[in-house]
């Protein structure tokens, strides 16, 4: 009898890893269509904005900002000297972000980003010792020269060409 209830016992647990196992296996396919449709999220979001020109902008910023980081009270007692780190790098991290959101407004806020970049070199501590600076400035450009995609070369032919009015030399 005693021999029964164990191997009783052992089929009982030998179940339960079973069901664990097959268990484990449906979470983890859930996990993992999770991550590819917030992937394909993503990748949709990054290639209908000015994504890497923004993230060049916002860490052009941050370097700004935290070269020019001191206390309070120094930064008000100093005046437009102290304050103007907090300004420039805050402009240049705001100037990366908007475009994110907005990716109609690429040029104006690229155009911005880019000179706050050009400015930070005089008023704050070199730019960010020349680092946000240059982040600053390639980060504005990018943003700049940034475009929406284009439908393929394919599909604009086909668009062309079936039009009503046919250019010369064109089948009708």
């Amino acid at each position: 009898m005693l021999s029964r209830a164990v191997a009783d016992t052992a089929a009982t647990e030998r179940v339960r890893a079973q069901d664990g196992a097959a268990e484990s296996g449906v979470r983890g396919a859930r996990v993992r269509a999770g991550l590819r449709q917030g992937r394909a999220w993503f990748r949709a979001f990054r290639r209908t904005r000015p994504f890497w020109g923004g993230v060049w902008l916002v860490a052009g910023g941050w370097t700004v900002l935290k070269f020019s980081l001191a206390p309070m009270q120094l930064v008000v007692s100093t005046g437009f000297d102290g304050i103007a780190g907090y300004l420039l790098g805050g402009g240049m991290i705001l100037s990366g972000l908007v475009p994110l959101a907005a990716p109609q407004q690429r040029y104006t806020f690229g155009i911005i980003g880019a000179v706050l970049a050009v400015v930070s070199l005089v008023a704050s501590n070199l730019g960010g010792f020349l680092l946000g600076m240059v982040l600053g400035v390639l980060g504005g450009s990018m943003m700049v020269g940034w475009g929406p995609k284009r439908p393929a070369r394919a599909e604009r032919r086909s668009a062309a060409g079936s039009g009503p009015d046919s250019g010369p030399g064109e089948a009708a």
